[in-house]
């Protein structure tokens, strides 16, 4: 069952860590590319801010996102601003969302998020969680997969084995850690693939934030993932 008190503890631990590190940067680094493709680290801070403004409309019964365009013209907009205003907006945006998860609500119920995608309210903090996480590798300012917590890393790794079962475009998947922690995704056509390499190295392939050449492939070729 998820424990979204414990989540959300957990979003304002890592959201300070985030806080801290950029922190020790400046303006000029603010402006450099991040290691997503084509954003710099201003775009990830900024879409970390308008995120958390999205989860707090979704907590509240409203839309996400007005549309795609108009949160794509927002982080384009918000980009190009000054460290402190970045780390401020970071801030006050990542207070709101637990301000308002901490009010009295019915966890159980189903949210809509972007997409039409449904999801239990519950799971909206470990969203976040994911957001925050994750991001803060993206800034590519020393915090890599392998810093990410470990009870972290399983979850993700479970979420994403998910979200991949089944689909047609992916050969019938199990990936396996040393400690002998064990997903199975994918179910569509092909011989049955085992992916071998450590957690953090398992969920850099199924985030597409590794290319998997640090996995051990048995069975044939490691399956190609569709974009999250």
């Amino acid at each position: 069952m998820t424990d979204h008190a414990r989540d959300l503890e957990a979003v304002r631990e890592a959201t300070d860590r985030l806080l801290g590190a950029m922190g020790s940067t400046d303006d000029g680094a603010v402006a450099e590319p991040s290691l997503l493709p084509g954003w710099s680290r201003g775009h990830v801070l900024a879409h970390l801010s308008r995120n958390a403004d999205a989860l707090v409309n979704v907590l509240q019964g409203r839309p996400m996102y007005a549309s795609s365009e108009t949160r794509d013209a927002d982080i384009e907009r918000d980009a190009p601003r000054t460290l402190a205003t970045q780390l401020e907006d970071v801030r006050e945006t990542g207070a709101a969302f637990l301000a308002a998860a901490a009010e009295p609500a019915d966890w159980s119920r189903t949210v809509t998020l972007r997409n039409g995608v449904t999801d239990s309210a519950s799971r909206l903090p470990f969203r976040r969680l994911v957001e925050v996480e994750l991001h803060h590798v993206d800034l590519g300012v020393g915090y890599t997969l392998e810093d990410l917590p470990d009870e972290f890393v399983t979850r993700e790794n479970d979420f994403l084995a998910e979200r991949f079962a089944g689909h047609p475009g992916v050969a019938p998947t199990t990936a396996v850690a040393p400690d002998g922690r064990v997903w199975t995704t994918g179910g569509g056509e092909g011989a049955p693939v085992t992916v071998r390499g450590t957690a953090p190295e398992i969920l850099g392939w199924l985030c597409g934030r590794r290319d998997g050449s640090a996995l051990a492939v048995e069975g044939g070729t490691l399956p190609a993932l569709p974009p999250l």
